[in-house]
């Protein structure tokens, strides 16, 4: 996959890492979505079926804090959901940092295959 190779290549991390962290985000990105518009999403991300098939189990610290800014709703939402990510990425060996840069080079990724309208519904999930 194409997107494995460039977050390997521009992140040092393994293909593993990668495609974890790439299946956390996306069902992250799912949830937030709905169906009809993460499809065109996933359009744009050959192998989405697979990607969110590897998304490692969150929970910990990271899904406990995301859980909770969660119900605070509003601002506090797209924040819970990012941080929910964190205990995902640390099983992964990734720091939670990493949630940080995974994210532009997702959406420039999927804009690039799946033009402007993908990319903005992606962009918008994490403004």
């Amino acid at each position: 996959m194409e997107i494995l190779n460039v977050l390997t290549e521009q992140l040092g991390i393994t293909d593993d890492q990668a495609k974890g962290g790439l299946g956390a985000i996306f069902q992250m990105v799912k949830g937030k979505l709905g169906d009809e518009n993460f499809g065109k999403v996933a359009e744009a991300v050959p192998g989405m079926d697979e990607l969110l098939g590897a998304a490692p189990e969150t929970g910990g610290l990271g899904g406990a804090i995301g859980g909770i800014a969660s119900a605070l709703g509003g601002g506090a939402e797209k924040l819970g959901g990012l941080a929910g990510l964190v205990g995902g990425f640390e099983g992964l060996g990734l720091d939670s940092g990493m949630v940080g840069k995974f994210i532009p080079i997702i959406i420039s990724f999927v804009q690039s295959r799946g033009g402007d309208a993908a990319g903005n519904l992606l962009e918008n999930v994490f403004e």
